[in-house]
């Protein structure tokens, strides 16, 4: 069968170069991958010949990994402690367990090629780097831990056939020359470390020729051992020397036990649990501690996974090997319980760990058997855990920490990592006993096998199209169940390691996630937040919205983010949790265009969210406007029930924009090459514009690309599509850091609210819509935690004529009503009214008698929120006779709001009327907006279409 060529993943997008116009491809990071530079780095791994076949390449590792200590040292252990019963159900859970995360594996591995690293490699991967990384050194550790175990276990072995006696008294055999104790032993475990160091480090090839004889070895120990329970006749047989209990007073354990061959009263003696004193510990066992034992047999499950860049057809061969070589594994195991059972004592089981040695045909078989499998784990172990730490050092997760652990030899061997491997095996061993880590090493195995348990769980969750392995005998189910196993048996085995193993991986995510750089591998979580948030978008049902719950969702259109800095920020405090969308529009004609000149503007526009540290997204139009672009941004921004309902946009003036984003002495070509590292990262944004002939917002990068024309008739546009309208002037000079600072360090920050229709001098109705929208948004930004420790200060104009005081209390009781904390100051402004009726005439005035005699009978509690329809547009919409609204006038309403500004605040709301049904009269709008707002400052100017106030509760 022949290799699949792997499909090229290339886009093409073009953008837009700022000196020259002309368009130039842009390749994704997959292209770049396909380069040939990175193919001929990878040439030498796709040259190598994949040769190995499923037995070769993942039975054999399986079960080498899998048939070790437990085997041949510690079945006894297990059934004479536990019995055949609870034996049988231990090999039962742990195989559940086992076989859930096996299901997890072939998915995994059967959606992609493997690299080095093994469960490592399919976590990060599939979780990312702060999962894969801390469940990385875990199944690091887990292999260190592994090695030791067999090492320990080896030596055990070694002890008990060529040791003597400890207690000194005891008669010693023939082949019984060897010292005993913790620090001969530990010496033994060394010299044996230092045997699988050697061969680690002149390479794993070696371990690999090897691994078939070891099998064939194996296997033969194996049919030797079932042969016995037949052939061997029975026999007492000289247990080891235990410690003397009860300072040698008390009765003392027995020295001899039988092998009786199969009886039934053995087989009866032997069915329940009858939990003892370890001999090798001197600690009391319990089913949790002897399940920790056992299960380190069953934790070799992943070695045929690992070998998946040597198999022929790793899809093929890796579930049906690893599948195969676990129904073999515990079918032996329970056989070998069951004759365990009906042939041996209970007192030779848990007082003889060695005793298939005693009642084999030939006892230097099961001698044999023992250390060529020990060995040959211990080994794996090893030589598993210095490839996870190259992996490691080689995605550079921990930074310089593991640089060193790169080097490698001439032939690919990464030495460093193994004698760093080596110095922490080394390490474990001063534990001295083999179930003493074994709790350490169960829980390890099992953290990292609910790991890739989650991992399959979260890849068939997210629902992604590319997740499609070829082996479908799994469902989230099977994940979710091996996940929940893990976790309890952990816990069971011992709740402190488990807690401290997990607390231990929770802090190397931490580290990783604030300390490892950006990874191109892809992030699982964004695929589940996109499954989750999709659902939760489907049930967002715009038909349940109520003003309780309104919050402000802002479009905001920004044309060059280098003069907006500012608004943004500002904005970004505005949206109390709502949607924010930085809007912009790109004029041109897709027609005459070789590609779409916005998709490489997105990263430049994403990077700039990140920098100002805002919560919004992006959305960028092509239009042949910028009023046809701001109606397609209306008509398409967000999704479902979470739609823009607020248009904010710079204010149309002269002033001369600021460079707020970067340096300002730094060129284009400087911009354009400066490192990503340095604190202001380089953004693709055109240069602003040199001259005063332009708006804050809208301008082009050569000027002006629209006139107040199309500027006014874009807040129309707003209006019609029942959005709120809101022009922002002045906030180049806004500095969200230093006025939060200064504020804090001088007194107190205050924002102003003028909730009067200034346009039209002829009405006083403070309570219309656009008047409440006005005090919503002043008391959502007095929300924000920057700002809470501002002051709302709210002016009321009145005439002469009209009670101050019952407006103020009248306004007053409206805030109360409505919970807003703000302070109202009564403002006479009858010269700056009687510069207006000047040139109105006196027909002007029965308009407004009508109204303000309304006014003063009371319009009750009604009259606080609602108004009738006419008389809410009358108010909020901009005078027919706005050609005989005085300059004079203006000067004097603007004059009269900067006088009340003491000391000066840091925002100023205005009521912003609807612009004039005739569109002639749109640049008469817009200068009348121009002479009132002159030279105020950092100001708002709101028109609200919407009711967002309620005193329900």
């Amino acid at each position: 069968m022949s290799e699949r060529t792997p499909l090229l993943h290339y886009r093409l997008s073009t953008s837009v170069n700022e000196q020259s116009g002309e368009h130039q491809p842009c390749l994704s990071r997959e292209a770049v991958e396909q380069s040939p530079a990175v193919s001929r780095r990878k040439s030498a791994h796709h040259s190598r010949p994949k040769k190995l076949s499923t037995f070769f390449g993942v039975v054999i590792p399986t079960l080498l990994s899998m048939f070790s200590v437990v085997v041949f040292l510690r079945i006894g252990l297990v059934v004479g402690q536990c019995g055949l019963y609870q034996a049988i159900a231990m090999f039962l859970v742990a195989y559940f367990i086992i076989s859930m995360t096996v299901l997890s594996v072939c998915a995994i591995s059967t959606n992609g090629a493997l690299d080095a690293g093994g469960a490592y490699y399919m976590i990060s991967r599939a979780l990312g780097p702060e999962f894969g990384g801390s469940l990385g050194v875990m199944f690091f550790l887990a292999n260190v831990c592994s090695s030791a175990l067999y090492i320990l276990g080896l030596v055990e072995a070694i002890v008990a056939t060529f040791g003597l006696p400890e207690d000194g008294m005891s008669p010693a055999g023939s082949l019984q020359v060897l010292p005993a104790g913790y620090w001969w032993s530990l010496l033994y475990a060394t010299g044996i470390l230092l045997l699988c160091l050697l061969v680690c480090l002149v390479g794993a090839e070696i371990y690999a020729k090897a691994s078939f004889l070891i099998f064939l070895v194996v296997m033969l120990v194996l049919a030797t051992i079932f042969i016995s329970f037949f052939a061997v006749r029975p026999r007492t047989i000289l247990l080891p020397a235990a410690p003397p209990v009860h300072n040698g007073t008390g009765p003392q354990p027995p020295t001899m036990a039988n092998f009786t061959g199969f009886k039934l009263d053995t087989l009866l003696g032997n069915l329940d649990a009858d939990y003892a004193v370890d001999y090798t510990t001197g600690t009391m066992m319990s089913f949790a501690t002897v399940f920790a034992v056992m299960f380190n047999g069953c934790t070799g499950i992943m070695a045929g996974s690992n070998m998946s860049g040597d198999l022929k057809n790793p899809s093929y061969s890796i579930p049906r090997g690893t599948i195969t070589a676990v129904i073999f594994t515990f079918i032996i195991y329970n056989l070998l319980s069951l004759m365990v059972a009906c042939s041996c004592d209970r007192i030779l089981l848990q007082r003889d760990y060695s005793f298939l040695r005693d009642i084999n045909v030939w006892n230097p078989f099961v001698t044999v058997g023992v250390y060529s499998s020990t060995m040959s784990a211990a080994m794996s172990n090893l030589i598993g855990a210095s490839r996870i730490l190259y992996a490691l050092a080689r995605d550079d997760l921990f930074g310089t920490a593991l640089s060193p652990a790169k080097k490698t030899s001439r032939n690919g061997n990464p030495w460093v990592s193994v004698l760093l491997s080596w110095f922490l095996v080394q390490l474990v061993l001063f534990t001295g006993k083999l179930n003493t880590i074994a709790s350490i090493v169960t829980i390890f195995f099992l953290l990292v096998y609910a790991a890739v348990d989650l991992a399959c769980l979260a890849l068939e969750w997210a629902s992604a199209p590319n997740f499609r392995p070829t082996f479908r005998y799994f469902t989230w189910h099977t994940c979710v169940l091996g996940i929940v196993g893990c976790a309890v048996m952990m816990f069971l085995i011992n709740s402190i390691y488990a807690s401290a193993s997990i607390a231990f991986m929770l802090l190397l995510l931490l580290l990783i996630h604030y300390l490892s750089p950006t990874s191109s591998w892809g992030y699982i979580s964004q695929a589940l937040i996109f499954h989750q948030v999709r659902k939760y978008l489907l049930m967002l049902d715009v038909r349940k919205d109520h003003v309780k719950f309104w919050r402000p969702q802002v479009l905001l259109m920004v044309s060059n983010p280098r003069s907006s800095v500012g608004l943004i920020t500002f904005i970004n405090d505005i949206k109390k949790s709502g949607l924010y969308v930085l809007g912009h529009v790109q004029l041109g004609d897709l027609d005459t265009l070789p590609s779409d000149p916005l998709q490489c503007r997105y990263d430049s526009w994403l990077s700039l969210v990140d920098h100002l540290n805002i919560k919004a997204f992006v959305n960028l139009t092509l239009a042949d406007s910028v009023r046809h672009g701001v109606q397609h941004l209306l008509f398409i921004s967000g999704l479902g029930g979470m739609r823009p309902n607020t248009l904010v946009l710079g204010f149309y003036d002269d002033c001369t924009p600021k460079d707020k984003l970067t340096d300002p002495a730094l060129t284009d070509a400087a911009v354009a090459t400066q490192d990503p590292e340095d604190e202001h990262p380089p953004y693709h944004f055109p240069a602003l514009r040199a001259s005063n002939d332009g708006k804050e917002e809208g301008n082009g990068e050569n000027g002006k690309v629209m006139g107040p024309q199309e500027y006014v008739a874009v807040i129309a546009d707003a209006m019609k599509m029942l959005k709120n309208v809101a022009l922002a002037r002045y906030f180049h000079q806004f500095d969200r850091a230093s006025t939060i600072s200064s504020s804090q360090g001088k007194g107190a920050l205050y924002v102003d609210v003028w909730p009067v229709n200034l346009l039209r001098p002829d009405s006083s109705s403070y309570v219309d819509t656009c008047s409440l929208f006005l005090l919503q948004l002043a008391c959502v930004l007095n929300m924000v935690r920057a700002w809470r420790h501002a002051r709302l200060r709210l002016f009321l104009c009145v005439e002469e004529g009209r009670s101050l005081r019952g407006s103020e209390e009248k306004l007053g009781q409206l805030l109360k009503e409505l919970r807003i904390k703000a302070n109202v100051y009564t403002v006479p402004w009858d010269q700056q009214v009687a510069l207006h009726w000047q040139r109105q005439g006196e027909a002007g005035k029965r308009r407004p008698s009508r109204q303000s005699q309304r006014e003063e009978e009371g319009v009750g509690k009604r009259g606080l929120f609602e108004e009738e329809e006419g008389d809410n547009d009358y108010v909020n919409s901009f005078p027919s006779n706005a050609t005989r609204l005085s300059d004079e006038y203006l000067s004097a309403v603007n004059k009269l709001i900067l006088e009340q500004a003491r000391p000066p605040p840091a925002v100023r709301f205005l009521y912003l009327p609807r612009p004039p049904a005739d569109t002639r009269r749109y640049t008469a709008y817009l200068r009348q907006l121009d002479l009132l707002t002159k030279d105020l400052g950092p100001t708002l100017l709101i028109h609200g279409v919407t009711p967002v106030l309620t005193t329900d509760l």
